[in-house]
């Protein structure tokens, strides 16, 4: 599954889901393109890449802006020659709790990021993955793609819309040799985290116990996220396209087997 040399683009990869892939393609010799609003973060992240002996880029960039992230790929393409891997990583988890009381204003902002910050990215790579009929694209999923999760509308309306988006893109772009996925990365320790539990009753006492339980054990280990991420992105995985796979599924059993035309859509039939 080598990514050496390879040029990858992450958006949000200055901390969270974002970051921990970076280091980890970074460490398998991938040239990480670093995009991020901040450039304190950017610069931490850079700084334990090239300390670990990577390579990687900072683009201070923010995904609501089409233009900001056309540039960023501009600039990929001049440092590293192209993006040969776009990862979606950016995202906010958004107002927290009822619907009937959710800030609007919140709401609209959780969208724009989470499913608009995707389709600009999408539509700033493909055009040079379609033109060289080769790509690979990986977005970051989470809670509430598959499932309801309540108090969190935003974050799960935008996660199953990002996962649709997938299902739809891969389909348009199958022809052309570029595969797109949806990988949730688990339960795991961020910002978000943090976010949920100082939210309080109004992320409800499921919510609180599970990000209890991930701030103290750290939740799935980061080698797990990578490896599947790693699996994604490399030739391995080129009969895999438009799939919602869940870093805690068998894929592995998926590297060499055809599967049913709705095995791990957003609908989650398992059968393979």
């Amino acid at each position: 599954m080598s990514v050496k040399d390879k040029g990858v683009l992450i958006t949000g990869g200055g901390r969270g889901i974002g970051k921990r892939l970076a280091l980890g393609f970074a460490a398998a010799g991938a040239r990480v393109g670093l995009l991020a609003r901040s450039k304190a973060e950017l610069d931490l992240a850079k700084l334990e890449i090239e300390h670990a002996g990577g390579t990687a880029l900072r683009i201070r960039a923010d995904v609501r802006d089409f233009e900001q992230v056309g540039a960023a790929v501009d600039r990929m393409r001049v440092t590293f020659g192209q993006v040969d891997i776009l990862i979606a990583a950016a995202g906010v988890q958004g107002p927290i709790g009822p619907l009937v009381s959710a800030n609007r204003r919140e709401w609209a902002e959780t969208l724009e990021v989470n499913l608009m910050g995707v389709v600009n990215s999408c539509q700033a790579v493909l055009p040079y993955m379609i033109e060289r009929r080769s790509g690979k694209i990986i977005v970051i999923s989470g809670g509430g793609a598959a499932f309801a999760r309540p108090n969190f509308s935003a974050y799960a309306a935008s996660k199953a819309a990002v996962a649709r988006l997938v299902e739809t893109l891969a389909e348009e772009v199958r022809d052309q040799n570029i595969q797109v996925n949806c990988m949730a990365p688990g339960g795991t320790y961020t910002n978000m985290t943090d976010e949920i539990l100082h939210a309080g009753a109004m992320a409800g006492q499921k919510e609180i116990e599970d990000a209890q339980n991930v701030r103290m054990t750290g939740g799935v280990a980061p080698s797990k996220q990578v490896e599947l991420a790693m699996f994604l992105a490399s030739d391995q995985s080129n009969h895999i396209s438009g799939k919602l796979i869940h870093v805690n599924d068998d894929w592995k059993r998926l590297r060499d087997s055809n599967m049913h035309p709705e095995a791990y859509t957003l609908r989650r039939v398992q059968k393979v």
